[in-house]
């Protein structure tokens, strides 16, 4: 899922670089328009006088779309992986730690508040990649959300690279690795 001001296309564009040719891939749009850009989207309003506005209606359409997504492609939700960058990984996490999925992969993206689980449950595999260098959501944020979990019991897996705030080959490649140990 794309972050805040991006689209569907922009992370599609990437596709190539995932080297997965056996696998379907479904990149959905966020629901709102970007406040400052008449091609991109939004999960919910990140500026300060809106912080979140529109964040629970992103979930349940959200998750809505993933239990769909069965009937449409053939593929249950515990063979599906959830993949967010920014916004959409903190969507990935938002949605992704409440539903059975194979395992969930989030780049630059943090963890809404109240948004971890209260118990340990049956969480989705996880991977968490961030840049070192990254401006937009800074590194701590990561470190919080991967803590945050951490104390729950949840075992997961993390990664820094020495990036800003984008999607480069290295993560890409750890994306691929996740989703071939993960899924087969």
């Amino acid at each position: 899922m794309h972050g805040w001001g991006a689209n569907a296309e922009d992370v599609a564009s990437l596709l190539p670089y995932f080297q997965l040719s056996n696998y379907q891939f479904v990149f959905p749009n966020a629901p709102y328009p970007h406040p400052y850009s008449s091609i991109g989207k939004a999960w919910y309003d990140l500026r300060m006088e809106n912080m979140y506005q529109g964040l629970a209606e992103s979930r349940q359409l959200l998750t809505d779309f993933l239990q769909s997504l069965e009937s449409s492609t053939g593929v249950p939700l515990s063979r599906t992986i959830l993949t967010g960058f920014s916004q959409g990984g903190a969507m990935t996490l938002e949605v992704g730690l409440k539903l059975p999925l194979a395992g969930l992969v989030v780049m630059s993206g943090y963890l809404h508040p109240d948004a971890a689980p209260t118990a340990k449950k049956d969480i989705p595999p996880t991977l968490i990649m961030h840049g070192t260098r990254d401006e937009v959501v800074p590194l701590q944020a990561a470190i919080k959300t991967r803590e945050t979990l951490q104390s729950l019991g949840f075992a997961l897996d993390y990664m820094e690279f020495d990036a800003g705030h984008e999607i480069n080959l290295q993560m890409l490649e750890a994306l691929r690795n996740f989703v071939l140990n993960k899924v087969g």
